[in-house]
């Protein structure tokens, strides 16, 4: 199973949806893209495997594995990216601002119950991370007058 991260940047957070078979699963949000500098940058495009993972703090969540210079990167709950995540990705049911969303536990566990019965057949579960191609990746370029 493989599913489709597509994200489009603002300079105040990441907005995404992710999609399995064309069918729209929930969107998300993440740190705006800082070169995958740790803890406040979104990670960076590619193709991860997807493992179940249990902890206190968020109970049963994903786990991103071999994020080339990161560790950890988990997509657990979170509404607010700026004040809730150190580059991990958030799902949520609606994006209502950028790097904000709401209802994402609900979300979450829509994603859960998707990815967790696709491994409990023992099929490897990945997510592919890209730039949303609908839409153009912003640049921050200063424009000189000469």
């Amino acid at each position: 199973m493989v599913l489709v991260l597509s994200r489009t940047y603002f300079p105040e957070g990441t907005q995404g949806t992710i999609v399995w078979n064309g069918t729209l699963v929930c969107y998300t949000i993440e740190l705006p893209w800082l070169h995958n500098q740790q803890r406040v940058s979104c990670i960076p495009e590619g193709e991860y495997v997807l493992q179940k993972r249990f902890s206190p703090k968020f109970q049963w969540h994903l786990h991103l594995k071999n994020v080339p210079g990161r560790d950890l990167i988990l997509i657990h709950p979170a509404n607010d990216a700026k004040s809730e995540l150190l580059g991990c990705i958030a799902t949520v049911t609606k994006h209502t601002g950028i790097g904000k969303g709401s209802s994402s536990r609900k979300a979450l566990e829509k994603l859960k119950v998707l990815v967790y019965d696709a491994l409990k057949r023992n099929e490897e579960v990945k997510i592919k991370i890209q730039s949303n191609p609908s839409t153009p990746i912003r640049t921050t370029r200063l424009k000189t007058n000469k």
